[in-house]
């Protein structure tokens, strides 16, 4: 029997980052989930009063935890690849890399995107990185993914392009 090997953990990885939810995106949604086991407090007396604050709170933080799970890693190697998320593309595969600033990213999503691309989308991410892709076998089209460091990833994407 032959064991496959997983080629981004056998590879250097060159880049990587998580897009987890900022120090700003807290606060609202904890004060919600506070807010709402307040309301729920108001009608129990004693020890089930706070049942609420102890079901409410780690929900809403596993959320905000789940949000920032997504990853992006580029490995290098003899098969480098682009990871977002679970997806990964051969850098072979790599076409035209255009770096999205905020204000770009927002038509790119919208009416001037394409219902068949790839998308990886934050919020809380501004810029953004759009990548055509050569495979004539892959009905997508490009990818677009959200990013911290857009230049660095279209500069790894484009040396090994």
């Amino acid at each position: 029997m032959g064991d496959t090997v997983n080629p981004a953990v056998t590879n250097a990885v060159e880049h990587r980052e998580r897009l987890y939810v900022p120090w700003w995106g807290w606060p609202l949604p904890v004060l919600g989930a506070v807010l709402l086991a307040a309301e729920l407090h108001m009608g129990y007396p004693g020890i089930r009063a706070w049942l609420p604050y102890f079901v409410t709170l780690p929900l809403v933080v596993a959320l905000l935890l789940s949000l920032g799970r997504s990853r992006i890693r580029v490995t290098g190697g003899g098969e480098p690849e682009l990871w977002v998320g679970e997806a990964h593309l051969p850098l072979r595969f790599v076409g035209e890399v255009e770096v999205l600033d905020k204000d770009a990213k927002r038509p790119a999503l919208g009416r001037d995107g394409d219902p068949a691309a790839f998308v990886l989308h934050r919020g809380w991410v501004g810029p953004a990185v759009r990548i055509r892709l050569t495979d004539p076998d892959d009905p997508t089209p490009y990818w677009l993914f959200s990013t911290r460091h857009p230049e660095k990833i279209a500069k790894l994407l484009r040396a090994h392009g």
